[in-house]
């Protein structure tokens, strides 16, 4: 077997068997296969696919190219996973709450694919936070306060690391295969039993429309079963970003302040129901039991002191998150209603301004970012501010009307989770 005749194979649109998938992951973990060749693979399969049998044997070879993280001594243990998103903070927000109910949260995050942070980006905004946990130390947090998030460790789905870092940079982020591998393998790998899935769907997502979040949900949801794994999947909007901040430290805040302070927006509302999901997975409740759980423990702080306390575990200090020098206000030219925040021009933006890496070696400014000070259907006078930027660079040119429109009438229909699928 060589690389060669692999690329030749798949970018003729023809099957991989399962020895040839094996040889490729372990050899590119070794590092017989370079970054360039793994790459023109990774752009064939971007464009011609893979077969539902190609991609179990993918993630069953990247789950097995570290080792397993056992976590069948721990009860009520429940993960979630988002393929990511504009101010797509909710991994903060969430697993204080899961855990407040009385569910253990083990989660595994990754850094930024595309123009925004991860979630381990936005915990390494929080001067002190360690990210790195020891897998002692990790299960050790879970038992004592009910949650933890670390980074993939070095030796966890060793293939997917790699594989990972070189899509970021190689234009191979939007492929269903490659993010079910990707997900599932480390999922597996890092002990996960009971999974709600948040698949992000519209033009600031990986996921562009519905009909291929169906394809990725049916397909990680036949990836659990095969592993012995529950796995309920959420298909929500991101045509419109998540909250009001975007960019690392900024988001911080806001899972903070949204936990505190309870508001009706559209990140605390897709909270509350993958929480309400994950409950019910985790203590093999009803939705409906779950969500009054939910509701209780946001209601009465405890959410919010959980992920105070996860801060200052983890050797956070959150008075300390850092700030931009630069502050940029963007006003509206007209009134009327806003009826569009473009999810991926803002992301772009936010990325120029710092938050978001375009090599796989770049550093992030934490403090870089987006504040919506308007959000869908807000009424605007002109001279309102739209956005403010936070950044430490020079300010880029800014095209108002790729970012927002603002129109006479209302916009109809703003759809927040398109379906639930189990």
């Amino acid at each position: 077997m060589n690389i060669i005749d692999i690329i030749i194979k798949k970018k003729n649109k023809n099957e991989l068997t399962e020895e040839e998938i094996k040889y490729v992951v372990n050899n590119f973990v070794s590092g017989e296969i370079k970054d360039y060749q793994m790459s023109s693979l990774l752009m064939a399969i971007v464009i011609n696919g893979m077969t539902d049998n190609e991609v179990i044997y993918l993630t069953k070879y990247m789950m097995l190219s570290g080792s397993i993280l056992d976590l069948n001594n721990l009860t009520n243990i429940v993960d979630k996973h988002s393929t990511g998103g504009v101010g797509d903070k909710t991994t903060l927000i969430i697993s204080p709450i899961v855990s407040s109910c009385g569910c253990k949260v083990a989660k595994m995050s990754g850094r930024g694919l595309g123009y925004t942070g991860g979630t381990i980006d936005k915990l390494e905004a929080i001067p002190g936070f360690n990210v790195n946990l020891s897998k002692e130390d990790f299960i050790k947090e879970i038992n004592e306060i009910g949650m933890a998030i670390t980074s993939q460790t070095e030796d966890i789905a060793i293939a997917d690391k790699k594989i990972y870092a070189l899509r970021d940079v190689t234009g191979t982020t939007e492929s269903i295969p490659l993010i079910a591998s990707s997900i599932m393998s480390k999922k597996i790998a890092s002990g996960s039993k009971n999974l709600v899935l948040d698949i992000k769907v519209g033009e600031g997502a990986l996921i562009k429309n519905l009909d291929d979040a169906h394809k990725l949900a049916n397909l990680m949801i036949k990836i659990g079963k095969e592993n012995n794994m529950k796995v309920v999947c959420l298909l929500t909007n991101m045509d419109i970003p998540l909250g009001n901040n975007i960019g690392n430290s900024l988001e911080v805040l806001e899972a903070i302040n949204s936990l505190y302070y309870n508001p009706n927006n559209n990140l605390m509302k897709l909270c509350i129901e993958l929480s309400s999901y994950m409950v019910k997975l985790g203590l093999n409740i009803s939705y409906e039991e779950a969500k009054e759980k939910v509701l209780e423990v946001i209601q009465n702080k405890k959410a919010y002191n959980k992920l105070l306390e996860f801060i200052k575990y983890q050797g956070g200090d959150v008075n300390k998150l850092p700030k931009s020098r630069g502050i940029y206000e963007i006003k509206s030219d007209k009134e009327g209603y806003l009826t569009n925040l473009h999810s991926l021009e803002l992301a772009k933006l936010s990325s120029n301004l710092g938050s978001g890496r375009k090599n796989k070696d770049d550093k992030i400014d934490y403090s870089a970012g987006i504040i919506i000070n308007k959000n869908i259907n807000d009424k605007t006078e002109v001279g309102d501010t739209i956005l403010t930027l936070y950044t430490n660079k020079e300010l880029p040119n800014i095209d108002k009307e790729k970012i927002f429109n603002i129109e006479n009438n209302l916009k109809e229909n703003i759809k927040l989770i398109y379906e639930v699928i189990e």
